[in-house]
């Protein structure tokens, strides 16, 4: 139903664990609470460190986590080692449907292995990528990432770290980094912080990921965000002093350099994480009571408004605007109006142009109940094309409310993003009429 979602969406989530003799499983449990940052596939890598030479072991797949990895003897058979990589796909370049572009990716060359994963979406990846290709390299994929990998293994630096930092500095856009190597876990974010990334610690080992839900998870422990344009470094001299090795991309980052993505607090990251900063939950809440206060909607009869939300991301906006109009004194309450299926799966069969009504009802249903000669209104977190929203109105009136209102906590989206969000061809539309 990829068509079908009316809705921006987000470009992965990654993991990365390191010096936790269950690597693979941190990394496992990681992604499933990620899930919600790419649904498209799955892929985890780990080290072992075995003689003669360590080496990577690797799984991936095309599909939900708990799909890829449904056998539970990977970890032990297969994904052995006490430092691991993990990546969720939502594809914003490359092909979605090939198992070549399923992170992460890895190489074996001078300096030994190298392992990537990446969040993001990297702006002059092309002019790299023809470039590199007329220099006479080989790509593998057509996946952005790739291209990191590329130019990481033709740095004549004679150091890692430098090579790593060298390559890091020639890509341009959104991006947040893990990366495996013999004996360390590198993550690198951009300059702008547009994409989260976080390190955690669990007892003795530390994990890297995008979002405090994965650390959550796993009963690990929020250290500190990467901070945007840092390079931090995880290796065995880490867990003996317990100090994380940190270096910049630039020199200096100002404030006024940083662009967090809007939508990760609107609609990307699980209210139950903190990133830059701020807790979701909060953010989202406090975005309804904003909403509530400049748009507020009232009974003209003076009966109960009944505010609902579209779920489930917009489920704690709704509480805040709820909250927003009981201090404007307007008699409210918040309730369940909508019933949101979770079991559609990826291969559900999309609805023709002629019956375009049991999409939306395949996903929601109404709680008649409570809508029925109701002043309600609906509160969701943002519209692309708004033909979800027309449907879902349309649904709505079947319960015979008095009067629906509709309330986006998003600013109008009037512009593509080109830093790792989906998004189909935009148009400005200040009004439409709703049926």
């Amino acid at each position: 139903m990829k068509n079908q979602i009316d809705k921006p969406r987000c470009n992965c989530g990654v993991i990365g664990v390191f010096g936790h003799p269950e690597a693979s499983l941190i990394s496992y449990y990681g992604l499933h609470a990620l899930q919600h940052r790419g649904q498209e596939a799955a892929g985890i890598l780990s080290l072992e460190n075995v003689k003669p030479k360590p080496h990577f072991n690797i799984h991936k797949g095309i599909g939900l986590v708990s799909e890829v990895f449904s056998d539970s003897n990977l970890f032990t058979n297969e994904l052995n080692g006490s430092s691991a990589i993990g990546h969720n796909r939502y594809s914003t370049t490359g092909a979605s449907d090939s198992r070549k572009n399923i992170q992460p990716f890895h190489v074996n060359y001078r300096l030994g292995n190298l392992a990537i994963a990446h969040n993001g979406n990297l702006t002059n990846a092309k002019s790299l990528r023809d470039k590199l290709v007329d220099d006479g390299a080989i790509f593998q994929t057509t996946s952005d990432t790739e291209v990191v990998l590329h130019l990481i293994a033709r740095s004549r630096q004679s150091d890692q770290i430098e090579q790593i930092k060298e390559a890091i500095s020639q890509v341009e856009g959104a991006y947040s980094f893990v990366i495996l190597t013999d004996d360390k876990l590198i993550a690198a974010r951009d300059p702008r912080g547009i994409r989260p990334l976080c390190i955690g610690k669990l007892n003795g080992s530390y994990i890297i990921t995008s979002e405090t839900c994965a650390l959550d998870i796993n009963s690990a422990i929020y250290l500190r965000d990467v901070a945007p344009g840092e390079i931090v470094v995880i290796d065995q001299n880490t867990l003996n002093t317990k100090e994380i090795k940190s270096f910049q991309l630039v020199e200096k980052t100002p404030k006024d350099v940083k662009k967090h993505c809007v939508f990760e607090f609107i609609y990307f990251s699980r209210p139950d994480s903190q990133i830059f900063g701020t807790n979701v939950d909060k953010m989202r809440r406090k975005l309804g009571k904003t909403l509530a206060l400049a748009h507020p909607a009232s009974d003209k009869d003076n009966e109960k408004v009944i505010v609902i939300s579209v779920p489930d991301s917009s489920n704690t906006t709704a509480i805040g605007y709820q909250a927003g109009l009981q201090k404007l004194g307007i008699n409210s309450k918040l309730e369940i109006g909508l019933i949101r299926s979770h079991y559609i799966g990826r291969t559900f069969i999309a609805p023709t142009q002629k019956n375009r009504e049991i999409g939306v009802k395949i996903k929601f249903n109404i709680v008649k109940g409570v809508l029925e000669n109701k002043t309600i209104v609906v509160v969701d977190d943002s519209i692309v094309r708004g033909t979800t929203s027309k449907q879902l109105i349309k649904l709505l009136r079947e319960a015979n409310p008095k009067e629906i209102h509709l309330r986006i906590s998003s600013p109008m989206i009037t512009h593509p993003c080109f830093y790792g969000m989906e998004q189909i061809q935009l148009k400005r539309r200040r009004n439409q009429k709703l049926p």
